[in-house]
């Protein structure tokens, strides 16, 4: 019973109702907190208990009167089983062994066949014992109390199994944002009205809606027929986004850039998760408060038709709490199907310069952060070539920071459009365009299990279409591909499983 209770809690818990639907600031409600599977394992453990108290410590021993009737019925049938056994006395020997009747039968109940063969004692011991009352009872308690610890494992970790629990995605489920309305037309201003215009979270917007513009109209110019198709939404508590998606382009087969502005609440322990210095920001907090927070962010990702262009994916965030805690985070890394060291050199070679203006230490850090981030663990193979990635960077002054991600958009243009206009137009053969699907199919197994900003998009509620942008329309899985040795697929395949330095 316990274990079908708690099984039953644990579906309930996942089937909960949306976590958007919360107004803003509010805490979930206590009655959409399902308690069901531990209280009922309280009171399975206490009827079990008082009901095991009340049978055992009420049931009557049989007399000896009762036991010498049921012996004697049991030998005055035993010549009439024999009589009818083919095999004789070795059967009728092996019938020796069969367990006694129940006890507590009446004088000249009928017993035939083996079973009725009980040569036992002619006594039973009594077993209305205050001890066996009492153990009774102490395991009706014992599983109550297990109940009661479940109940507290569940509220904390949404198991109620031992051992350590993976609580992020359930701490991720419990942000609350409000639901996105689609407008015709963005408003000029994405963030609250009560904002200062100075304010780091505008000027971040600021400058993620002009690069949103400047690196959308390169894009259509290289590609010389595809155009973006601009969809605007908004939150009834501000916030919003413009997501700007191509599709069947000449170029790209899919292209998108989106912006987001997000206001919502998320429980101290998705903050925790959300950065590596969440007890910090946390330790002024009382126990349960919930955290609001800001969030704005400009990310992309191009798949071109070419197996020989690389796709790239950059995205460049800010992220604050009303309580002051704040961050930088971002990155662009370029994913090719096919090696070419030329075009690597050059991607790598543009960042690591860009990275240079503000720090000399930042590329090798962050090249490592990249090749360590984007790694697709069950196949032991990274999604791509790298580029650069940070986050929580907060150790000097935002204003410097906001420069450092402004020079990182800035560099989106110069270090991808030339490789793209130098292969766009080269031939390649179907079973090269088969093994760029295969790639896109890696891609998409990243995307979907280990991307920390898909997985925190699907989590707090967000825009769909927004947050699946960044799959391709098309993917390919092959059973059990190793490509031939030597082979164009194998060079890069030994990239894929061991980073290299580009520059």
């Amino acid at each position: 019973f316990f274990s079908w209770f708690v099984r039953l809690r644990l579906k309930m818990q996942t089937a909960r109702r949306d976590y958007a639907s919360i107004p803003m600031g509010d805490s979930v409600p206590e009655s959409r907190k399902s308690n069901v599977g531990p209280i009922c394992a309280v009171l399975v453990g206490m009827a079990v208990g008082i009901g095991m108290l009340l049978t055992v410590g009420t049931g009557a021993a049989p007399t000896q009167l009762q036991v010498a009737n049921a012996r004697a019925t049991s030998v005055a049938a035993r010549p009439q089983y024999m009589a009818a056994t083919t095999t004789g006395r070795a059967a009728a020997s092996a019938t020796r062994y069969s367990t006694a009747p129940s006890q507590g039968h009446a004088a000249g109940d009928a017993f035939t066949g083996p079973s009725s063969f009980y040569e036992g004692p002619t006594t039973a011991p009594a077993t209305n014992t205050p001890w066996a009352a009492a153990t009774a009872f102490l395991a009706g308690c014992a599983i109550s109390a297990f109940g009661l610890v479940a109940q507290r494992k569940l509220q904390k970790t949404g198991s109620w199994t031992p051992g350590p629990h993976a609580t992020e995605q359930s701490d991720f489920a419990m942000c609350a944002i409000a639901a996105h309305q689609n407008v015709d037309k963005a408003p000029d201003v994405l963030s609250r009205d009560k904002e200062d215009s100075t304010s780091m979270r505008r000027q971040f917007e600021e400058l993620c809606r002009k690069m949103q513009g400047e690196i959308c109209a390169a894009v259509e110019e290289c590609d010389g027929e595809g155009k973006f198709r601009e969809d605007a939404w908004i939150r009834e508590d501000g916030g919003g986004g413009i997501s700007r998606v191509m599709s069947g382009g000449k170029v790209w087969e899919k292209a998108g850039v989106n912006l987001s502005v997000v206001y919502g609440t998320m429980p101290q322990e998705a903050l925790a998760a959300a950065t590596a210095r969440g007890a910090e920001y946390t330790k002024d907090l009382k126990p349960g408060d919930r955290v609001p927070f800001f969030a704005c962010g400009l990310s992309c990702v191009m798949h071109p038709r070419n197996p020989h262009c690389p796709t790239m994916h950059f995205n460049y965030r800010y992220f604050e709490t009303d309580g002051g805690a704040w961050w930088f985070g971002g990155g662009t890394d370029i994913t090719p199907a096919y090696l070419d060291e030329e075009d690597m050199k050059h991607f790598h070679g543009t960042y690591k310069a860009a990275c240079d203006k503000h720090d000399p230490e930042f590329y090798a850090k962050y090249k490592k952060w990249a090749d360590e981030y984007f790694v697709i663990q069950h196949r032991k193979e990274t999604r791509g070539l790298g580029g650069i990635f940070f986050d929580d960077l907060n150790d000097r002054d935002p204003e410097t920071i906001i420069k450092f991600s402004e020079e990182c958009l800035k560099s989106v243009v110069p270090a991808y459009i030339p490789i793209i206009n130098k292969n766009k137009e080269k031939e390649f053969s179907q079973k090269e365009k088969e093994w760029q699907l295969m790639r896109r199919g890696r891609y998409v197994e990243f995307n979907l299990v280990y991307d920390r900003g898909t997985i925190f998009g699907l989590k707090t509620g967000g825009r769909i279409e927004s947050i699946l942008m960044s799959l391709p329309e098309t993917a390919r899985w092959e059973y059990d591909h190793h490509p031939e040795p030597g082979s164009p697929e194998a060079k890069i395949m030994e990239c894929f499983q061991n980073s290299r330095e580009w520059v």
